[in-house]
């Protein structure tokens, strides 16, 4: 079960990081291999989207989410839909909590990744905790650029 999380001060209001992240449409400007987010539907907690993922082969990969948690200006999280999809032979759950608390000189920004791994894929579990730190330090380059 790989659990991956990385933090970061951003040189922003913690109102702007909220802003971004908690509003499903933005996640292409700052989330890794996101090309556009589609079907969104209801707000806040009640938030549910599709994340079009880009490939190598530059094919779009469509995967569902939907608000997990929220506690306003604090905390957001996500949790996507895997049973009946393509996901479902490797991934029994994947889930992405953004946690916010205000520092000195900007917002610290902390995301965590958890990921429960089905059959054989549980074997890759080392690969897949370096494959999500690499995703989460991207994640958090794209805010910081985004925002700054």
């Amino acid at each position: 079960m790989p659990r991956v999380t990385r933090k970061r001060t951003i040189s922003a209001e913690p109102g702007e990081v909220w802003g971004l992240i908690s509003d499903p449409y933005s996640l292409a400007r700052w989330w890794p291999k996101v090309m556009r987010v589609e079907s969104v539907e209801g707000e806040g907690a009640e938030a549910q989207w599709t994340k079009v993922l880009g490939t190598a082969e530059g094919r779009g990969v469509r995967a569902d989410f939907r608000c997990s948690d929220l506690v306003e200006g604090e905390r957001y999280a996500w949790k996507q839909q895997i049973p009946g999809t393509p996901f479902e032979r490797h991934l029994r759950s994947y889930a992405i909590a953004i946690t916010l608390t205000d520092e000195t000189g900007g917002t610290g920004v902390s995301i965590a990744a958890h990921q429960t791994l089905r059959g054989l894929s549980r074997l890759g579990s080392p690969m897949m905790r370096r494959g999500q730190g690499a995703l989460l330090d991207e994640a958090l380059d794209g805010l910081e650029r985004t925002l700054t």
